[in-house]
Formats: structure tokens, C-alpha cells, sequence
């Protein structure tokens, strides 16, 4: 169950626990990531068997599903992962997941909220995503999207190869790639993953 997954249901208080992780996991060496943006609070389907769909235009998100989002980014949150989950009264599609959604991951994410950090997608062998795009396919439309990072492709091959072939031919630009690796690595560095790749759990 989602539910069981969550803080709560009052915003305010989920970003104040949201705001306490981030800073307690940032401090230990782990890069803190929020999911699932731009928020599950309103959906009552599992994204594991079909796409979820939240019924709110951008006030209702401004006021309810980003408010954690927010808490969390201000904390200093290093990444974020998307939710398979649509918005139609923004988007005016049902059937189009954040995850592959320009506004959502683009606009929303980098623009109106300002996140610079490293954007991963929620596992791309989900219901929500793998009946409706190949591999190769969704990955691709993630990267277009505004996702840093594919997070576990049914078939990884055929990822890589839509990746290669979408770059190929000019769908995907070399520097669209590049400013997604740069991303990753900052994150790396920041973490000290080229001097230590293990936290310590004593810290």
C-alpha cells in the first residue's frame, strides 16, 4: 500500500519530516531523494499494476502535492524521483505519466521549483510504463522529459540501444546527455564517491 509508505495527509507536516530526512541523510553521506514527484497523495491506484492519475490542476498541486516537494528541496535535496502518475487537468491527458512528461519533469521540476539535483525515474519495468513503451522507447522519452537517470529498464540492452540510436539521429542531443552525466557526477563528487563509495553506518 502507498499508504503505509507515506509521513501523512497534512502537507505541512509531511515537509517538516520531509525537511528532517533530507538533512539527516545529506549529513550521513546519502543523497536524499523525494518521490514521487509530483506527488501520490491523491491517487488510489498502484502504479505497480496501472497508471495512476491525479485530478488536480497546478493550484491544487501548488497546494497539496508540492508542498514537500518544496519542504524537501529547500533542505537541500540532491535528487528526485518521478511517479508514474498522470495529470490531465494539466497536461489534458490521462494516459501520459509524469515520468515522460516535459511540463512535469522540465517545467515543474527545474523551472518552477528550481531544482538543479539529479532527476531518476521510479522502476521503468512498471505496469504504469512498460505496458504502454518499450524499453528502448520510454527511456527515451524520459531522457526528453528531463530525467537524469532510468531507473531499472525491463530490458537495459534495449534501453541503451534507444538511448544510442535516439542520439543517432538527432532526437537526442550529445549535450542533452552530457548535462545529465554532468549532473551525476556532481552528485558523486559532492558525496566523496571517488575517495569513499560505502557510508559508513557507525557515522
Amino acid at each position: 500500500s502507498l499508504g503505509t509508505r507515506a509521513f501523512g495527509s497534512d502537507p505541512a507536516a509531511i515537509g517538516r519530516h520531509a525537511a528532517a530526512l533530507t538533512r539527516g541523510l545529506q549529513e550521513g553521506g546519502v543523497v536524499a531523494t523525494p518521490k514521487h514527484f509530483p506527488g501520490f497523495g491523491a491517487v488510489d491506484v498502484d502504479p505497480h499494476f496501472e497508471l495512476a492519475s491525479i485530478d488536480l490542476d497546478i493550484d491544487g498541486l501548488e497546494g497539496r502535492e508540492l508542498v514537500p516537494f518544496r519542504a524537501a528541496l529547500e533542505a537541500g535535496a540532491g535528487m528526485v524521483m518521478s511517479g508514474h502518475v498522470a495529470l490531465p487537468a494539466i497536461t489534458g491527458d490521462r494516459s501520459l505519466p509524469a515520468t515522460v512528461s516535459r511540463f512535469v519533469m522540465h517545467d515543474l521540476l527545474r523551472v518552477r521549483l528550481g531544482f538543479n539535483g539529479v532527476s531518476i525515474t521510479d522502476a521503468m519495468d512498471m505496469s504504469a510504463i512498460a505496458r504502454r513503451h518499450s524499453a528502448g522507447d520510454a527511456a527515451v522519452r524520459a531522457l526528453e522529459a528531463g530525467a537524469d537517470v532510468i531507473l531499472m529498464p525491463p530490458d537495459v540492452a534495449q534501453a541503451v540501444e534507444g538511448i544510442v540510436a535516439a542520439v543517432a539521429s538527432g532526437r537526442l542531443s550529445e549535450e542533452r546527455i552530457d548535462a545529465s552525466v554532468r549532473r551525476v557526477l556532481g552528485a558523486k563528487a559532492r558525496v566523496g564517491l571517488d575517495r569513499e563509495r560505502l557510508v559508513s553506518i557507525e557515522r
